[in-house]
């Protein structure tokens, strides 16, 4: 891989991913929305280059660049957080956008198109979480990337592209949304607010976004056509356990409220990541742990 193209690059992921591939000496075409207010966190590099273009507007791109690229990632999605998960017509516009995208891949010359799903395909789970396990989405959000999964994996063979798929589970680092679990209680705490959670008993699996993205950089360059892989640390501790040692980390001594909150009506209680698959074909392997994770944001923040 030479060249890489990403959609959504200001999450969390996509801002990881953009400094992997800076190390790695590839070059990068992001496509962003122009009225991004996030933007400018792309980094000013002469490796990267910013091409203005909303999800709605991928059926239209076109490649003048001059040139052709090889792998295309696809993390824009509308809709990712609360209410707007269950708006099923956003959801289903987001289909589409993601088919529009795997045709703007080959727009571009790409050889391969590796989209990001989530762990809210499979719903609830109590073992770990396979990319064979049975799914049985419970809201529009993960039944939308269910179907997308699906359904880019078709049309990308129609048009001769290599298809990955890569359920990502709980990813937290610098950049991610304000409303994260992680993020949200890092403020929370700074701020001298009084955080309350759920009782904390849920059996979690975080990744540090430096990890992801090295993932997504390997598969990019030696992923398997037409497999689906599940993204994560590959290990869980209870949630609560996370919650104290982010108390620790900010280094004050506001009381933290576990079981101020009580569990939503389809809590997913256990989330585990089995990386055997990752591990087996891009030898991916987990190099941050979370207490040196929250370090780096802390040292950003």
């Amino acid at each position: 891989m030479k060249k890489a193209i990403i959609t959504g690059a200001t999450g969390a992921v996509g801002m990881a991913l953009i400094q992997e591939l800076i190390k790695q000496n590839i070059e990068i075409l992001v496509l962003c929305r122009e009225g991004s207010k996030r933007k400018q966190q792309i980094p000013k590099h002469p490796l990267v280059t910013i091409k203005y273009c909303a999800l709605d507007q991928l059926e239209k791109v076109e490649n003048d660049t001059n040139q052709s690229y090889d792998v295309f990632y696809h993390f824009a999605w509308s809709g990712t957080t609360g209410v707007d998960r269950d708006d099923m017509y956003m959801q289903n516009l987001n289909i589409k956008y993601a088919l529009d995208a795997v045709k703007a891949a080959k727009k571009f010359g790409c050889q391969t198109f590796i989209g990001a799903g989530s762990q809210a395909e499979y719903g609830r789970v109590e073992g770990v979480l396979k990319p064979d396990t049975p799914t049985f989405p419970e809201n529009g959000y993960g039944m939308a990337k269910l179907c997308a999964g699906q359904m880019t994996r078709e049309l990308a063979y129609q048009l001769g592209i290599k298809h990955i798929w890569v359920r990502i589970l709980s990813v937290y680092g610098p950049y991610d949304g304000a409303q994260s679990m992680v993020m949200s209680t890092i403020k929370k705490l700074k701020e001298g607010i009084v955080p309350e959670f759920t009782k904390g008993e849920q059996m979690w699996d975080y990744l540090f976004s430096e990890d992801a993205a090295r993932a997504f950089y390997l598969l990019g360059d030696r992923g398997k056509d037409r497999k689906t892989y599940v993204l994560g640390s590959g290990t869980v501790r209870p949630l609560g356990e996370y919650i104290e040692e982010i108390q620790k980390a900010v280094g004050n001594n506001i009381e933290i409220k576990l079981g101020a909150i009580p569990y939503q009506p389809k809590q997913v209680m256990y989330l585990c990541a089995d990386i055997s698959e990752l591990k087996k074909d891009v030898n991916f392997e987990i190099l941050i742990d979370f207490n040196e994770g929250l370090s780096k944001i802390l040292n950003i923040l």
